[in-house]
């Protein structure tokens, strides 16, 4: 009967694809307009087009035919065997390219036309600054302004204050980096621990003291050592106002090159220890030396229910515009937000730096004197040469004189008559000597300003949050809310110059291996904290939650920690001395393994059928690792599964929240090999070798690949077994250009190799949706031309080397100072190509000297097959002041337009300015930079960050690595000469817009398609493929885990699910924080035959029938980092999410 039902499928299954193939056969041989629009530089008679068509379809019928007769046979095989159905094997075409059977299961694009209107803009309320606008009208020339050398000389009347006093706020403040100079731990014992004592001795000692602190990750550390006195008496320094915690992250995080994800985690962090140990809420956001402004760090902030932050480190020319126009405090606002829900008051510090020199106003040398920590006989002094001097009863009058003068002259350039004015530099106050300095001084300043009527000044120590409620309550507004004529701001502050044309583009680059780390450790963590959140509800649920690991919360909550310190803006950088480099490493390497020891006890608990016998013994884990590192700066060696007479089991880990369909390799000792669902229905495989080089295979070292459709966030099981017979292993063949070098090259029987000596001539790799051109001589990508189209589209490219100047100034960690345009690079040999053919996917690898280029193509439907996969392996230890570029050239018309993402988070249109050096048109690149035209969109996809340009028309350049032999004077003392061997990793993606949806000419915003957001997504979270170890004598009984019991909305983004802690900090609560994602998304990208399911809802999810076998015990929004509930608890389970919005919810599964 079983049988019967099958052959009648079968059956059903041949009538549904000759019908599907004619019907595709016509679609492409019919006349298609727009086709020869775009390919009208081919002109040809109407008799060859008609001749040429003909060809097409007697091509297309022959193919058909082929189809039909293969699953007739594959009918007959079944009909045979009653063993199971064996999957439909891949063939090939008569011309030598693989088909892969269409999947029986349809797919759909369902997407609300509501949906489709976002990203036409018309809904967000245009800011009078935008900040792409104001780069093109400034002049950016380099005046010299007098003693405020970037600015311009400061003028004001005494009679200004009459009306209303000069209410100046002055911030002591210790900036503190978690890893610079020193690693973080021999920071805090020699400065960071001694300044904390001395906070809360000195503070103790007046109430008018002040100091404002940012590092949680120090404080959590110095927390832990100190007695429960000296918390009660931090406690009470919080609790009236004179120490303030701002911000509140677990470090002031780097804004170019951090993702989201991690900027959102290490916030979470230092917000929920700071709620669990002060009873803190940050108020205001500090951030004084990243490098660069990113306009995602004020949504946070705000939806962290801050409402208001300081900025320092902007383009001075950009400083000089706002000074001179009172726009150094705005309201920075979102260019999605229709109803200035996300606006935030930001200050902007307008003098070069932080430290005291710079703060007080716009004179250095005056400014210097108030110091104090440089009087004379201290280590430090005034370069200006006039030292500060002890304030006593008989100087008084004259210095508070000086200073006041500093102090009116820099509230000129500010709208409201209140004054900020910081008080620190980096490590300050590490002695109890500059804590009396500072303090008795000033205070004596003080004094004397506010026993003088006359003057109209009230000066004293404040907070940051004490400086912006006088700000608020003066210009008669509730905090928070825009001040009167206070100006409106978009977009962003990349790149930074801090003098000359000295643009701090290089660290966008710079160490690029731990910035590939940093994605990867991110990328385990999200997928550990949601797996082991499922886990642990699942357990709990079943009665067994004693059996849970509770150790793997401690992990979670280290790799937290890791993560979270690596995106200080001197670490995820690059920007470190080297031994602190190595520190980091360490971390970011333990961290991982703790990681994936979380993974497989979740994994594990999740796939047992049998619950009751989950047992972890450390001894001998039930999963074995993917892969393994042997020190913090080598990349990963693939785990090798061992196969013997039992079937080996092998768990496959989806973190997407969609059901994926995915090419799944694995390494296996054997050549042949039978892979089986678990179930045992046996699958279609391809076998290939595996290279140590472009022409060394691994001996007794295979890759199987098999595709897989993986449960959204779910587990996959697979069998593995030795196959004598290797009917359903398809090998793949390799063909390998040695041009003209004298190697020997591997062979093996199991794979047919043939070995050429050179090719001149192009030669392509192909699937279902696009065939992909090489150049035969350099084996780079020339075009790429989609299967229904004629013409191809040039996709052309080079590796460049990019030299430094010869003058002083030189490129270093920060600074990217080029010795002019890029140089074509000049190998000393010619490449050697491989070129692999299968019929999951085909490879092209190109070997040179210092870079090893492999670009894949994968035979599948959906978002696999859609786009081109391109990794590189670097190296260029041998380099002496050198960059690796690499430049894609296409024929699309962008007319200086490029639009690059910021923390993977949201678009920002970006334009080649000609009157600015090459280097200030470098930005970063996190996830995605695109160029596009009227017809077509290239986007580069990355799984590292990296500096990205486009500087000549269809153009898109991305710095790989930099070796760089000298300091750049910006404080690190050391050159980059610490390059590791690096994998960058890629993915291609060429789009074509619709007819009827015109890019719009205004570049104030811009989303990617929604197909664009799953190749991301699949690009940054790879499926994980967790062998259960061999040296089990049974293997119990698995199941797939399918934890959705619907599918999210595919413009949704399941951010975190993140296990909340209980009240003591090393134990998990029952609760987690949801984060959800709703992505902003352009529908005028063409989404015909996609090969995958895709619905939206207009932000509208159930909760409550999310999870398959939990039910929501509570659920409630919450900010962002979960510190203020935003409503009641409700019982209702259905939540709306608007576009581009983060959504945060405490949620208890049970």
């Amino acid at each position: 009967m079983k049988l019967k039902k099958q052959v009648t499928v079968c059956g059903a299954a041949i009538f549904c694809v000759a019908v599907f193939s004619l019907y595709l056969m016509l679609d492409r041989v019919q006349h298609d307009p727009t086709r020869h629009q775009n390919g009208g530089n081919f002109p040809r008679s109407q008799i060859s087009v008609l001749q040429n068509r003909i060809e097409q379809l007697e091509q297309l019928l022959e193919e058909n035919h082929e189809i039909i007769s293969h699953i007739k046979d594959s009918v007959l095989e079944l009909t045979a065997n009653a063993e199971g159905p064996p999957a439909l094997l891949p063939y090939h075409t008569a011309n030598g390219s693989w088909v892969v059977l269409p999947e029986p299961r349809p797919s759909f694009l369902s997407i609300s036309p509501q949906d489709c209107q976002f990203a036409l803009g018309g809904r967000g309320q245009k800011a009078e600054l935008q900040m792409l606008a104001v780069s093109e009208e400034l002049p950016y020339d380099n005046v010299d302004g007098g003693v405020w050398r970037q600015g311009f000389d400061i003028s004001y009347s005494p009679s200004d204050w009459d009306a209303e006093d000069l209410q100046v706020f002055v911030v002591p403040h210790s900036h503190n980096d978690p890893g610079w100079i020193k690693t973080f731990d021999k920071y805090y014992t020699e400065q960071t621990q001694h300044i904390l004592n001395g906070m809360v001795s000195k503070l103790q000692e007046d109430p008018r003291r002040r100091f404002l602190w940012a590092e949680v990750s120090f404080f959590a550390k110095w927390w832990g050592n100190i007695s429960a006195q000296k918390r009660a008496a931090v406690r009470r320094l919080v609790g009236n106002g004179q120490l303030e915690i701002a911000t509140g992250g677990w470090v002031m995080p780097d804004e170019a090159n951090s993702h989201y994800f991690a900027l959102i985690d290490q916030l979470i962090e230092g917000h929920q220890w700071l709620e669990r140990n002060l009873g803190a809420t940050p108020r205001s956001g500090w951030a004084v030396d990243p490098f660069g402004y990113s306009s995602t760090m004020p949504y946070l902030l705000r939806r962290a229910n801050l409402t208001s932050m300081l900025i320092q480190r902007v383009h001075y020319a950009i400083k000089k515009r706002f000074a001179a126009t009172h726009s150094l405090e705005f309201m920075w606002r979102q260019t999605w937000d229709p109803d200035s829900s996300t606006d935030i008051l930001c200050h902007m510090m307008p003098f070069y730096s932080y430290d005291v020199p710079h703060t007080c106003g716009p004179d250095p040398k005056i400014c210097c004197q108030f110091d104090f920590k440089r009087l004379p006989g201290g280590r430090i002094n005034c370069p200006w040469k006039v030292p500060p001097r002890a304030i006593t009863e008989a100087n008084v009058a004259d210095r508070a004189a000086l200073l006041l003068d500093q102090y009116r002259k820099k509230s000129q350039l500010f709208r409201s008559k209140v004054l900020l004015v910081p008080l620190g530099d980096d490590f300050r106050y590490d002695k109890p000597q500059e804590w009396d300095a500072q303090f008795l001084n000033y205070q004596r300043l003080f004094d004397f300003l506010n026993s003088k009527p006359e003057l109209h000044v009230q000066a004293q120590f404040g907070t940051l949050s004490e400086y912006f409620d006088a700000l608020y309550k003066r210009t008669g507004v509730e905090p928070g809310a825009r001040p009167p004529d206070f100006p409106t701001l978009s977009g962003d502050f990349f790149s930074y110059a801090d003098r000359e044309d000295h643009y701090w583009t290089g660290y966008y680059t710079s160490r690029p291996f731990y910035k590939s780390l940093d994605r990867v450790l991110e990328g385990h963590l999200r997928g550990a904290e949601i797996l082991h959140s499922l886990a642990a509800a699942h357990a709990r649920r079943a009665g067994l939650a004693g059996q849970y690991p509770l150790s793997d919360f401690a992990l979670l909550t280290e790799a937290r920690r890791t993560l979270g310190l690596f995106q200080h803006h001197d670490a995820i950088t690059g920007t470190a001395k080297e031994a602190v480099v190595v520190d980091y490493g360490v971390r970011l390497l333990r961290s991982l393994v703790g990681l994936k020891q979380v993974i497989m006890n979740a994994a594990h608990y999740l796939v047992l059928a049998d619950k009751d016998t989950y047992h972890v013994d450390p001894e001998a884990p039930f999963l074995q690792m993917d892969d393994t590192r042997l020190s913090h700066d080598a990349l990963p060696e693939r785990t090798v599964v061992q196969l013997g007479s039992s079937p080996r089991f092998v768990v496959l880990f989806n973190p997407l929240e969609q059901e994926r369909l995915s090419v799944v390799s694995v390494l296996v000792d054997a050549p042949r090999v039978r892979v089986l669902t678990e179930e045992g229905q046996p699958l279609a495989a391809q076998i290939s070798a595996h290279w140590s080089s472009t022409t060394d295979m691994v001996p007794h070292v295979y890759q199987v690949s098999v595709p897989m459709r993986l449960p959204a966030l779910g587990l996959g099981v697979l069998q593995l077994q030795p196959d004598v017979e290797g009917l359903h292993t398809l090998p793949s063949s390799v063909l390998v250009y040695l041009h003209g070098l004298k190697l020997a090259v591997s062979r093996h029987d199991a794979f047919p190799v043939r070995v050429m000596d050179s090719s001149t001539s192009d030669f392509a790799i192909s699937n279902r949706y696009m065939q992909v051109w090489f150049s035969g001589l350099t084996g780079l990508l020339k075009s790429i031309r989609r299967v229904d189209e004629e013409q191809e589209q040039r996709v052309d490219m080079k590796f460049l080397v990019y030299g430094t100047r010869t003058s002083k100034d030189k490129s270093g960690a920060y600074l990217f100072l080029p010795d002019g345009e890029a140089k074509p690079y000049t190998p000393k040999k010619p490449p050697v190509l491989r070129v692999t053919e299968g019929p999951f996917f085909s490879e092209v690898v190109t070997n040179y000297e210092h870079v090893r280029q492999v670009v894949r193509l994968y035979n599948l439907p959906g978002v696999e097959g859609l786009s081109l996969d391109m990794s590189f392996l670097v190296d260029i230890r041998d380099y002496v002041n050198k960059e690796l570029a690499l430049r894609i050239h296409t024929d699309i018309e962008s007319q200086g337009a490029f639009f690059t993402d910021l923390n993977g988070f949201q678009i920002q249109p970006r334009r080649y300015l000609k009157k600015l050096p090459l280097q200030a048109n470098f930005y970063p690149m996190p996830v995605m930079a695109y160029i596009q035209d009227a017809q077509k969109r290239l986007t580069l996809h990355t799984a590292q960050a990296l500096g990205v340009s486009s500087l000549g028309d269809g153009q898109l350049e991305v710095i790989l690595d930099r070796r760089l032999m000298q300091d750049d004077n910006r404080g690190l003392g050391q050159g980059l000469k610490d390059n590791k061997v690096t994998c960058n990793h890629f993915r291609l993606l060429l789009e074509r817009r619709t007819r009827g949806s015109e890019v719009r000419d205004e570049l104030s915003s811009s989303y990617p398609s929604l197909l664009s957001h799953l190749t991301s997504a699949f690009l940054n979270t790879p499926v994980l493929t967790l062998p259960v170890a061999g040296s089990r004598v049974s293997s119990p009984t698995l199941h797939p885990f399918r934890p959705l019991a619907s599918a999210l909305p595919c413009d949704f983004h399941l951010l975190n699910l993140r296990t909340l802690s209980a009240e003591e900090d090393s134990l998990p609560s029952e609760d987690a924080a949801l984060i959800l994602h709703r992505k902003g998304f352009d529908c005028g990208l063409e989404a015909k035959n996609l090969g995958f399911n895709c619905t939206t809802s207009q932000g509208k999810v159930d909760l409550g029938g999310l999870f398959h076998g939990l039910s929501v015990r509570f659920l409630q929004p919450t900010s962002l980092t979960l510190l203020y509930p935003l409503a009641a608890p409700s019982n209702s389970t259905d939540v709306y999410v608007e576009p581009m919005e983060v959504a945060t919810f405490r949620l208890r599964l049970g």
